[in-house]
């Protein structure tokens, strides 16, 4: 019998897995594929950014919540999920920048972090890793720790010197990036809504970028088809009530125009162990043979 082929998406809150590379996820489960979803922290100090949730009773209640949230997203997107039990950082705003709050996931020394994602790691036995870059995407705190932590286990958790009471060493073959916000993407959604006489949603966005910075789009490497899944991402999204708002610029293109315009999720090949070739549309590409081999 042919090896199942095992995915794992590590993210820094609750939601990042439903708005980043969801479709992708949701595709393999479909191919009968095994995927696990990792989540850093509990996303305690995430804003509520739904008007209908704002109430008392979710502020009061806002970490289990966002684990009930968490759950429902896993089941509709048919993954795995373990949480790595750190305490959401918060994004700091102000100038100068606030503190980030002792004992927090950002703050925690790599010592410590790394070995529950390598344990982890060790369990599931997964052959590709999905991560954030090293700006976290955008620059969270809690991302970058994400990213940091994500490149760390996936040079441990094969060493088995390193962390030898955590399990047998297990070596993931292709560390990847996800990029789902590029400027080329968002503006090929805005020149198609204004085509068809729409109202685009990314105009602001888009006159506030910085023309100079080079758009993420340049480094990416692999291109999933994924359209077949948008319908399952997009609920995976409406699970995570309290941070996303059903009327929001989430859903504002239609989805037969993603599907026309952008019917890929993208990512950036940081790290193989395995023969592939650039540019790819298979996260597991070269891993298919490796396995089967």
């Amino acid at each position: 019998m042919v090896e199942k082929l095992r995915l794992m998406a590590v993210h820094a809150h609750p939601d990042d897995e439903s708005s980043k590379g969801a479709a992708t996820m949701a595709r393999y489960v479909a191919e009968g594929h095994e995927v696990m979803v990792v989540t850093c922290t509990g996303g305690e100090a995430g804003s509520i950014l739904n008007p209908a949730m704002d109430r008392p009773d979710v502020l009061e209640n806002i970490a289990e919540i966002r684990r009930q949230e968490m759950a429902r997203a896993a089941g509709i997107l048919g993954v795995q999920h373990r949480w790595l039990g750190f305490v959401d950082s918060g994004l700091p705003e102000g100038d100068p920048l606030p503190p980030l709050p002792e004992g927090c996931f950002a703050l925690t020394p790599l010592e410590e972090s790394t070995p529950p994602l390598v344990q982890v790691i060790r369990e599931f036995r997964p052959h590709v890793i999905v991560t954030y870059d090293e700006n976290g995407g955008y620059p969270h705190p809690d991302h970058i720790r994400c990213h940091e932590v994500s490149v760390a286990a996936f040079d441990a958790a094969g060493d088995p010197d390193r962390y030898p009471e955590l399990g047998e060493p297990w070596q993931p073959l292709k560390l990847y990036y996800s990029h789902g916000f590029s400027r080329a993407k968002l503006l090929a959604f805005h020149e198609a809504m204004l085509a068809e006489g729409l109202e685009s949603p990314y105009a602001e966005w888009l006159a506030g970028w910085d023309a100079d910075k080079p758009d993420v789009i340049e480094r990416v490497t692999t291109r999933v088809e994924c359209a077949d899944y948008f319908p399952v991402r997009d609920e995976a999204l409406k699970a995570h009530a309290t941070q996303i708002d059903p009327e929001s610029r989430w859903f504002a293109v239609p989805r037969e125009m993603q599907r026309a315009v952008w019917p890929t999720e993208e990512y950036e090949l940081a790290r193989s162990l395995v023969d592939s070739t650039v540019p790819e549309d298979d996260l597991f590409a070269g891993v298919r043979e490796r396995v089967t081999a």
